[in-house]
């Protein structure tokens, strides 16, 4: 990953996700959020083809849930775009979720991430690894994991 890029994303993530116990509640809460959403931003682009169905459906997930700002999501999006090619470490999202959501929160999650690996009409086998990596590193169980696949699956073909 080029040096500008990895600053990019570290300011981006030291200024908008990074918690500290002087954190307010709502401070902690917003987050989280940003640590979900860009988890469903990695899922995007994680087939190499970010399509408008995709988008559509992230910002439509993000808007539905979270309150982001727009210039967050458009920050996160253009993250997410530029370092399309890179290796990314989860463990800062994934710490987050897993200190602040309760199993039902992160299974949610996991249905998210699955909608948007749906959203091209196939799953891609990165996308699948994804999600999977993903749903083990936040402690989501095996059923749990392949029910939300059953429910994002009927969601996208409603």
């Amino acid at each position: 990953m080029p040096k500008a890029m990895l600053r990019a994303i570290q300011q981006f993530f030291e200024q908008n996700i990074a918690t500290t116990r002087s954190n307010s509640d709502a401070e902690r809460e917003h987050s989280l959020q940003l640590a979900t959403a860009a988890l469903l931003f990695e899922m995007m682009r994680m087939d190499n083809e970010i399509d408008e169905d995709e988008k559509r459906l992230v910002r439509t997930l993000i808007s539905q849930r979270f309150t982001l700002t727009d210039n967050e999501t458009r920050q996160l999006i253009q993250l997410a775009e530029q370092e399309a090619e890179q290796a990314v470490d989860y463990h800062c999202f994934t710490s987050l979720i897993n200190s602040h959501f309760l199993a039902d929160e992160k299974i949610d999650i996991v249905e998210h991430l699955w909608q948007v690996a749906y959203a091209d009409g196939q799953i891609d086998k990165y996308e699948d690894h994804l999600v999977r990596k993903i749903a083990e590193l936040i402690y989501v169980p095996h059923s749990a994991f392949i029910a939300a696949k059953h429910r994002a699956a009927a969601s996208i073909q409603e």
